[in-house]
């Protein structure tokens, strides 16, 4: 009897390889996406202690004019980099979608091709229980006739 052998085995392999590429570029993506999280961390941080330290320039007995307008230009700076963040991070959550699409339509393709190994091979199964079977008559029907003949 002979083997299975799927003919597009080698498809379905490089269809395999192609899917954890773009498993691959998706973790990276979400990889970025958490270190920009951290530095909006970091920066919501500095952003706080940068209002803290307004608001206790201001209930000082002695006003220090200086300082709160180095902290305002301060401030204005991390605002500036908060922006900048906003758009990173809406950037890298469109490349994020786009990874996912990529990806959902690499494990559709390996899917498709999975589901018609698994026919095929239900359908050797088959042939194959079929040719047995016939076989397996043909040897009885023989030991039938021989049996009657002796």
């Amino acid at each position: 009897m002979a083997t299975f052998r799927f003919r597009l085995q080698t498809i379905l392999r490089l269809r395999d390889n192609e899917r954890d590429e773009r498993r691959k570029d998706l973790a990276q993506a979400l990889q970025a996406k958490g270190v920009l999280e951290e530095y909006e961390r970091q920066i919501a941080a500095e952003w706080e202690s940068l209002n803290h330290r307004l608001r206790d320039c201001s209930r000082e007995g002695e006003v220090r004019v200086d300082l709160m307008l180095d902290l305002r230009r301060y401030q204005m700076t991390v605002a500036a980099q908060r922006e900048v963040l906003k758009q990173q991070m809406a950037q890298v959550e469109e490349e994020i979608e786009r990874r996912r699409e990529r990806l959902a339509e690499a494990d559709r393709q390996v899917r498709v091709l999975e589901m018609l190994r698994e026919r095929q091979l239900e359908e050797y199964r088959r042939e194959e229980s079929r040719l047995e079977t016939k076989m397996l008559d043909e040897v009885g029907s023989r030991s039938a006739a021989s049996e009657v003949e002796s």
